[in-house]
Order: C-alpha cells, then sequence, then structure tokens
C-alpha cells in the first residue's frame, strides 16, 4: 500500500506515494489514510500530523482511472465505487470518498503541498489545519472539467476558509490557484520555495507540538465547533473548555514572571 507513515519525535508524517497518478487515490487508498489519521489521533506520543505528497505532487484527487474501470467493469458482488460512503450526521468517524475528509480529528494536521493539490486533493488540504504550499504548487477544482462533483468538504471548507466570493469564483471555474494567489486569499498560509514544503510543515509542527497541548486544543476544538452556534452559546462553550485549562495558564503567567517568553518571543 503506498500509504507511508513515518514517526518523528512527536510528529506523524503520513505520505501518499503513488507516481504513477500524481498521488490520485482510489477506494483502498482512501481508507489506508483513513486508517492512518485515525491511528495518528489515538497515538498518545503523536501531536502533529504532516501529511506530504511524494515525488513532487500532494494529490492530483480522485483516480478518474480507477472510475473508470468501475464503470466498464462492475465487480460481481455490486459493490460499487460509492460503497461504504452514505453516512449520516450523528455518525462516529465517517470515511469520506478520499479517506480521512469526514473525520474531525483531536490534534492538528499541517498539509505539505507540492505540484498539484487538485479536485479531491484540494479537499484533502482544505480538511487540514494548516498549509504550507511550495511556490511553484497550485490548487484548483479540476473535476469540474468531467462533472465529478465535491463530496470531501470542498463546498462546505472552501466557503468558510475564504469567503463566498473567491470560494464561488474557483468552485464554479474550476480554475487553476497559484501559491502567491492562494496565500493573498487564505488559501494557504505559509510559501515556502520548490522542494521545502516538508521541512517547512515539519518545523512549524514542532512549533505547534512544543506548546501547552491542552489549551492549544481545546482553543482549536471550540474554533471548531463553534460555527452552528449563535453568539451567546458559542462564546458558553468557548468558556467551558477554556476554564478547565486556566491552571495552565497561571503556570504560564509564572514562567512569564521570570522572564520566558517576553517580549512576544517564541
Amino acid at each position: 500500500m503506498s500509504v507511508l507513515i513515518e514517526k518523528d519525535g512527536e510528529i506523524t508524517v503520513v505520505t501518499l506515494d503513488r507516481p504513477d497518478v500524481r498521488n490520485a487515490v482510489d477506494s483502498a487508498h482512501a481508507r489506508a489514510l483513513y486508517e492512518a489519521f485515525l491511528a495518528f489521533d489515538t497515538d498518545d506520543s503523536a501531536k502533529v500530523a504532516v501529511f506530504h505528497g511524494a515525488h513532487g505532487h500532494f494529490c492530483a484527487g480522485w483516480d478518474l482511472q480507477f472510475g473508470a474501470k468501475m464503470l466498464r467493469a462492475p465487480p460481481p458482488d455490486g459493490q460499487g465505487v460509492l460503497s461504504g460512503l452514505d453516512f449520516q450526521a450523528e455518525d462516529d468517524q465517517p470515511l469520506g470518498p478520499m479517506g480521512p475528509s469526514r473525520l474531525l480529528l483531536s490534534k492538528p494536521v499541517i498539509a505539505a503541498v507540492s505540484g498539484a493539490a487538485v479536485a479531491g486533493g484540494m479537499e484533502l488540504a482544505l480538511w487540514c489545519d494548516l498549509r504550507v504550499m511550495e511556490d511553484d504548487a497550485y490548487f484548483g477544482v479540476y473535476c469540474r472539467r468531467f462533472g465529478v462533483p465535491l463530496i470531501d468538504g470542498g463546498t462546505v471548507r472552501l466557503p468558510r476558509l475564504i469567503g463566498m466570493g473567491h470560494a464561488m469564483d474557483l468552485i464554479l471555474t474550476g480554475r487553476k490557484v497559484e501559491a502567491a494567489e492562494a496565500l493573498q486569499m487564505g488559501l494557504c498560509n505559509r510559501v515556502v520555495p520548490p522542494g521545502q514544503a516538508r521541512e517547512a510543515a515539519l518545523l512549524l509542527a514542532r512549533q505547534l507540538a512544543a506548546f501547552p497541548q491542552k489549551t492549544m486544543l481545546a482553543d482549536r476544538q471550540s474554533a471548531y465547533t463553534q460555527w452552528d452556534l449563535p453568539l451567546p452559546q458559542a462564546l458558553a462553550q468557548e468558556w467551558v473548555r477554556g476554564k478547565d485549562c486556566i491552571a495552565d495558564g497561571l503556570q504560564g503567567a509564572a514562567r512569564f514572571a521570570d522572564g520566558q517568553g517576553r517580549h512576544g518571543k517564541f
């Protein structure tokens, strides 16, 4: 299976390695990615994951060659390409067509984006908390050309991330978005020289892993779960999560009083 898992101290690196199809994902690799990130989430020794595509591309989306084969020669058991993908909002840990795209993990994932991150590959990058992008990499809803829908969160996460105007432009036209524009519209968080996305993402992951984890994860979870709540309820849930971290914050205040982290130093 071409999904590789490496440990780098407190960082887990998950790598797609299918160079013949620019790391496109079929059903088997979707499940492998899903299981890899579930394993990361339950690994107490891992604090942050880096999601990476080998051989110069992040992910070219859903494997259209695989889809064409399924159309021409359906499996004899009648299990088609959508088998096992129906789900309800209340389902626990549902599998997405691209794998982990329906999961809300308890820990952050950083996408290291090189080359193509298009169609379902763009949706996988959107699923991550942060995106580090090489300056010759690109996004795009390239599946627009073939009538393949966005069913891995693209129509949900893209408007929430960059606003409805930008999202409609990308969703309706399917056009290519290069790194400079992606940074300007908030589609990525960092732009680095070619070949450096993985190392830059690892550096960022180590920074996150060094912070007090309980507070960072509580703030992260509050941000993710506030979308559908009225303001009073959103503030109340922020308080419930935050007050459980006050003791950690007081210890941090004591470290500051002793001279650590002065003048915004990290």
